[in-house]
């Protein structure tokens, strides 16, 4: 994770380990304990200088997630009898089609986001009513009103539908019946075999579209949020872009761990043909937890620990250099936000090569 800006300890810490790491590239990354930098003369110019700029920096925290159509969901229990077809797992429904048959009549499928809860019939009103008659309509059903209340009309509506789809014709729609989801499903996992009983959970769905899931650390939780930006990389290397779509709120125990626990993140990838063929696959996923606009920026490498827990840059002027101290903010793509009053846009800075 890009650190931001905090308390001295992690400055020392995080700036200790950039100075260590450029050590061998120059003399301008280089500490000098409690002591003050040597003079800055034309013998110690540095061998590279670069400009203070003003920019926007992204911090980003890179996780693992896998490639899939996102959580399953497991279907209501169904009417009683004997489940007498089932689909293959995979296989997508849509509006009105079978989810699978009970007694050899269907239990269709439904467009919803609230789950059905009543028997609806004659005189029952609320906005579960409007939900079902919606769908009636978009079936091609006519002879009603599409709103709050189930009336005679829709429950005629509701005889005609009852008849094309070889179920009894009792213009009720008891909630064990029906299925409802926010759209298209597709067939993940059968969870009672044909000719088994239908009185719980037959099967599990999940959505069509592809999704990457995040199993992310609680304690990581504050960096995601509906709508965070995130870069998706394939297995071949490739990168797409995606979207942070729900963060969970229930926390898990991966398996194999005594402690660690997760949420799930999920990912939507809107142009779905940059995934290619994959189905499922690991995938390593870049999110963007902090984004800072408009200020000022060096290379890492161009800070100079001056001990002490402070750093500085060292200023090029001509053929003179001086040391200004900085107060560190946000590493992020080989860049640090710098600020002080002696630091401004434009100013060139030592860079060891």
């Amino acid at each position: 994770m890009n650190p931001t800006s905090g308390s001295p300890r992690r400055r020392v810490l995080l700036g200790a380990g950039a100075v260590v790491a450029l050590a061998a590239g120059g003399v301008a990354a280089v500490g000098f304990g409690g002591g003050e930098p040597p003079p800055a003369t034309a013998a110690n110019l540095p061998p590279a200088t670069a400009k203070v700029v003003v920019t926007t920096l992204t911090g980003t925290e890179r996780v693992t997630g896998a490639l899939g159509r996102g959580p399953a969901t497991a279907v209501p229990p169904g009417p009683p009898g004997t489940v007498t077809w089932l689909p293959a797992p995979g296989a997508v429904i849509g509006r009105g089609q079978p989810v699978y048959r009970v007694d050899d009549r269907p239990v269709p499928l439904l467009f919803g986001a609230t789950p059905a809860w009543r028997t609806l019939s004659s005189g029952v009103a609320g906005e579960d009513v409007r939900q079902f008659e919606e769908n009636l309509e978009a079936l091609g059903y006519t002879g009603f009103t599409v709103d709050t209340t189930f009336t005679a009309g829709t429950a005629d509506a509701v005889r005609a539908w009852q008849r094309d789809t070889g179920r009894l014709e009792t213009g009720t729609v008891p909630a064990a019946e029906v299925v409802f989801a926010p759209g298209e499903v597709r067939v993940a996992e059968l969870k009672v075999p044909l000719g088994g009983e239908a009185g719980g959970p037959v099967l599990t769905h999940t959505g069509t579209t592809r999704v990457v899931t995040v199993p992310l650390e609680v304690a990581k939780q504050h960096l995601v949020a509906p709508g965070v930006t995130a870069t998706v990389t394939l297995p071949d290397g490739r990168t797409v872009p995606g979207v942070v779509e729900s963060v969970g709120t229930v926390a898990s125990a991966q398996p194999g761990t005594d402690t660690e626990t997760t949420v799930d993140v999920v990912v939507a990838v809107a142009d779905q043909a940059a995934l290619g063929s994959l189905d499922a696959a690991p995938v390593e996923v870049r999110l963007v937890s902090t984004r800072k606009e408009d200020v000022l920026a060096v290379p890492v490498g161009a800070l100079v620990f001056l001990g002490e827990g402070r750093y500085g840059v060292q200023v090029v002027d001509g053929g003179t250099t001086r040391y200004v101290p900085v107060d560190t903010g946000l590493f992020a793509d080989g860049k640090v936000e710098v600020s002080g009053g002696g630091v401004t846009a434009g100013l060139d800075v030592g860079v060891p090569r």
